[in-house]
């Protein structure tokens, strides 16, 4: 595996393959690498001839000083996940690199309307930090395809839309969510959960699995199915910031008689943010 932080070295890496007509798949992370980032640079390998991650802890995107200085930094056992699942290239880049005039000065890419809502609202700023240094990630490495996680659903419709609307010629793909046996969604933050909390923590998928089972069963007020499982977490220690259910293709309040669903849900367990995904699509006459 190769590895670069350099702009100019990783375009010089990327020329040769494009000369011998290969095509570019990107992943990028945050790095502190688990299952759920394996499971996305095997699509990635499905996709493409060549596969390039990003590591890169992105200031731009954390609302909280205290979050961006707690998120786990682990390269060098990274880089042994990444050698061992046969990535071509590492990219990373740190700050000055790719915010040259500072985080201040930096230009910067917002998606109104599906940025501004859940996640959006209750982290302001992070999503225009997300769209603006994946823009720069899909700009530097210009690939053929990307991949994200559906665990962070909402942010996986919001580069589809960002590339969209800038004429970015890059194919997004979702990976659904890779769970630990519990049911606990794979995320970097699970590592800072304490053991009271992370047994708690599966509760997230339980009661987002419940309202499932719910809609399926033909429950047509959407909002009582929201409060039952907003409740159920509450009593269970949790602290919920939104528990919805949503159109899957836009994220617009869902409507009875739809039936492409997703339920989205944040909630805090013991200090630490947790966020789940679970898209439904509902038989006919549910």
């Amino acid at each position: 595996m190769r590895e670069t932080g350099r702009p100019l070295e990783l375009h010089s890496i990327i020329r040769g393959w494009r000369l011998q007509g290969e095509r570019v798949a990107l992943v990028p992370t945050m790095g502190h690498l688990h299952d759920g980032h394996r499971a996305l640079i095997r699509e990635a390998r499905q996709r493409a001839d060549r596969v390039v991650v990003s590591i890169f802890v992105n200031p731009l995107q954390f609302d909280r000083p205290d979050d961006l200085a707690a998120y786990p930094r682990t390269l060098d056992a990274d880089r042994g996940v990444l050698v061992r699942d046969g990535v071509d290239l590492l990219f990373t880049p740190d700050a000055d690199t790719l915010y040259p005039q500072g985080l201040e000065q930096a230009t910067r890419v917002s998606v109104p309307g599906i940025g501004d809502i859940l996640e959006g609202e209750y982290r302001p700023g992070h999503f225009t930090g997300v769209a603006t240094v994946v823009c720069k990630l899909f700009n530097l490495v210009q690939p053929d395809e990307a991949v994200f996680g559906e665990k962070d659903y909402q942010q996986l419709l919001l580069v589809r839309r960002m590339a969209s609307d800038l004429d970015i010629p890059v194919r997004i793909h979702g990976v659904p969510v890779v769970r630990d046996e519990d049911g606990l969604a794979l995320s970097s933050r699970n590592s800072r959960l304490d053991e009271a909390s992370r047994r708690r923590a599966p509760m997230l998928h339980q009661c987002l699995g419940k309202a499932e089972e719910l809609l399926r069963q033909g429950a047509a007020a959407f909002d009582k199915i929201e409060r039952a499982a907003t409740d159920a977490l509450a009593k269970a220690g949790f602290r919920v910031e939104y528990l919805v259910i949503r159109r899957a293709e836009d994220l617009a309040p869902a409507e009875r008689g739809e039936r492409n669903l997703v339920l989205l849900a944040a909630a805090w367990i013991g200090g630490v943010r947790l966020i789940d995904s679970l898209p439904t699509v509902l038989a006919d006459g549910s």
